[in-house]
């Protein structure tokens, strides 16, 4: 059975502090890397920032130049350890992601991100870290990360403790959003 723990809501001023806090979201994933995948889910409309956050993910887990998979649907990047899969749905019609193999990323050492998981209809079952973006302004971005089941509440629970603990002082414009 599946658990969703209470939200992290947080709020950027700046692109420079979405990097940020994908380099936090990046930490803790590479602590808690395991020897199965870790799914990423990045939800909001165009242009908030859904790259962005991905590309600071991948500077904490040692990736050093991430590409928009717009248009090639998945780009993967090897560490010495793991992969990371990067896959941008917004193209596909619901049903269509099915044929991608994305579940194949599961079962091995890998961080999957996916931009647009809305349009992949067998997600429902699998254990993921959910990153929803809101743009409140030009610059400012709304981030509600919650968790639903496995590594996914360890992830979501380390990263609230080092965010609240100050752990992570950006200096950029990262704010806890408490409701």
């Amino acid at each position: 059975m599946t658990h969703i723990q209470q939200a992290l809501r947080l709020r950027t001023a700046s692109k420079e502090a979405s990097l940020e806090l994908g380099r936090i979201i990046g930490a803790a994933l590479l602590k808690n890397m395991t020897t199965s995948g870790v799914t990423v889910l990045l939800s909001g409309d165009l242009g908030t920032g859904k790259t962005t956050l991905v590309r600071g993910i991948g500077s904490a887990l040692g990736i050093t130049r991430v590409r928009s998979p717009s248009f090639t649907l998945i780009n993967e990047y090897h560490t010495a350890n793991f992969t990371v899969a990067h896959a941008d749905l917004y193209r596909l019609e619901p049903g269509m992601a099915e044929n991608l193999g994305l579940d194949e990323y599961h079962d091995t050492p890998c961080v999957l991100l996916i931009e647009w998981p809305e349009r992949w209809e067998e997600l429902g079952r699998r254990d993921a870290l959910k990153i929803f973006i809101e743009s409140s302004s030009e610059n400012e971005r709304l981030f509600e990360i919650s968790s639903r089941g496995g590594i996914a509440d360890l992830l979501l629970q380390n990263l609230r403790e080092a965010i609240i603990n100050g752990k992570f002082d950006s200096g950029v414009g990262l704010q806890l959003a408490l409701d």
